[in-house]
């Protein structure tokens, strides 16, 4: 572990961007401070300076969750047979509401590169950036300055581990497509989290490079399925790798509450290392992201969005009772943005219903795959759909498999090798699911409306409020004694 340190300490110092040809080298890589205000940061938080710091924390973003995904869960998750709205995990740590542009050379709509690096940084940066700024020199993270103060740190995400969010807490690079260079960083560039969990085999073990094994030679104990969580050795680092990029869909994998089973297994792993070494006991720091409810939003797909936010308020429920045990944690939630422009009721109709959206048991692709290779009938589509579609809405999806043309409109996180006929029916599935609940959509991107802001636990209050992603950052710094 001394040389885990020492390595790390060096690498902060010296950082140094790898990569492809998509990108130059970043020049003179010596990480900056995050702005002149980050040292003179108690003066613009509530009070005075934080006395008592929390001893854990745990940053935790819903990508692409803006207000009206957690307004929907709100009514997805519903009792339907009492007449109050249960309230949520977020109804209950609401404190207040973030806004979310890049730098200015960027317009006022950011993508998770550069909203990751103002989360993670406190200083905003163009849209592509990974742990830089406007001119592309690295800046300290959170997650580097919580290692360097003998903190645990890991990460927990539902994309590949090397995605804009977690790699903007980690890495330092021009652009977000970098991704081998990127994953090579978390070598390169020193070891800085004790705990990966996400997916990512793709990146990580190459024909030019075996970053796994790599890992594993530096200590590491390496696994590939959920079964592994269970049997951590209490004594090393982790990193555990599920899928060739991001994990499946909620509705689709073997754990559909697949991140609050890493979560857990996670904090408790943590704890573990740190009863485990000589170090002092500084706590940890943990960020968790709900990779997929941003992919869902792109995709304009609501079944496949409430199921990804059920797992993330899983997740929290999770961290709520952990706080009760372990008031020192300090538990902050946000997203990095809004996506697709999501809208309860639409078409002018004063209505949206939760009710098919509960009893999905598949993920829209899978339903699309298995239309695309079956005969569509009433029969198939009831068992897909886990409802009745009218004879017209099946009629419609035999159509569109019959009459499917290329070329059809994908979103960012669709396979280009997916055929004509399976993009229609997705498209067609979508379609039905949209109008059936009556959800609206603008747009397959990202909005520039603020975000919600959640948090629990020791100095929660502090997030009280209307504030910059940037604020966000600058008072985790502060909370890490910086």
């Amino acid at each position: 572990m001394k040389l885990f340190l020492s390595a790390l300490t060096f690498s902060l110092l010296t950082v140094g961007c790898a990569n492809t040809a998509l990108t130059k080298k970043v020049s003179n890589p010596v990480i900056t401070e995050p702005n002149a205000q980050a040292s003179t940061l108690s003066r613009s938080l509530p009070g005075s300076y934080p006395t008592s710091l929390p001893s854990n924390i745990i940053m935790v973003i819903g990508d692409g969750m803006g207000p009206a995904y957690t307004t929907a869960y709100r009514y997805f998750s519903d009792n339907p047979t009492t007449e109050v709205v249960e309230k949520t995990v977020f109804d209950r740590h609401l404190k207040g509401l973030s806004s979310t542009h890049p730098a200015s050379i960027s317009g006022i709509v950011t993508d998770s590169a550069a909203s990751a690096t103002a989360l993670a940084t406190g200083v905003k940066s163009y849209n592509g950036a990974i742990g830089v700024d406007v001119n592309k020199q690295p800046v300290q993270t959170v997650l580097e300055w919580a290692k360097l103060q003998g903190k645990k740190t890991g990460i927990v995400v539902t994309s590949q581990i090397n995605h804009a969010t977690p790699a903007s807490y980690l890495a330092h690079n021009e652009h977000r497509q970098n991704y081998n260079a990127i994953a090579d960083s978390y070598l390169d560039d020193g070891i800085k989290a004790d705990l990966y969990l996400g997916g990512g085999w793709q990146y990580f073990i190459r024909e030019d490079r075996n970053l796994v094994k790599e890992f594993q030679q530096a200590g590491f104990h390496y696994i590939d399925n959920y079964q592994g969580l269970t049997n951590l050795p209490s004594d090393k680092p982790v990193l555990g790798l599920f899928a060739d990029k991001g994990l499946p869909w909620a509705l689709d994998d073997t754990d559909k509450y697949r991140l609050a089973t890493m979560t857990k297994a996670a904090v408790h792993h943590l704890k573990d290392l740190q009863n485990h070494d000589n170090a002092k006991d500084n706590g940890f720091f943990m960020l968790i992201e709900a990779s997929q409810i941003d992919w869902a939003g792109h995709g304009n797909n609501i079944s496949d969005a409430m199921a990804e936010m059920d797992d993330l308020a899983k997740t929290l429920e999770y961290l709520e009772h952990f706080v009760e045990k372990h008031p020192d944690t300090l538990v902050i939630v946000t997203a990095d943005h809004s996506t697709g422009g999501f809208t309860l009721a639409a078409n002018g109709k004063y209505e949206w219903h939760a009710k098919h959206l509960r009893t999905m048991k598949h993920s829209v692709n899978y339903i699309a795959k298995q239309l695309t290779v079956n005969k569509i009938n009433s029969t198939l589509t009831a068992a897909l759909f886990n409802f009745e579609l009218t004879q017209d809405e099946v009629n419609l999806l035999i159509e569109n498999k019959t009459k499917a043309k290329a070329n059809q409109n994908k979103n960012i996180y669709q396979n280009n090798k997916t055929s004509p006929s399976e993009l229609a029916l997705i498209k067609r599935v979508k379609s039905i699911i949209n109008k059936r609940t009556n959800s609206g959509w603008t747009s397959g991107g990202h909005t520039a409306i603020d975000v919600p802001v959640f948090a629990f636990g020791k100095q929660s209050e502090l997030f009280n409020g209307s504030q910059d992603n940037t604020d966000i950052a600058k008072k985790i710094f502060s909370l890490l004694g910086k």
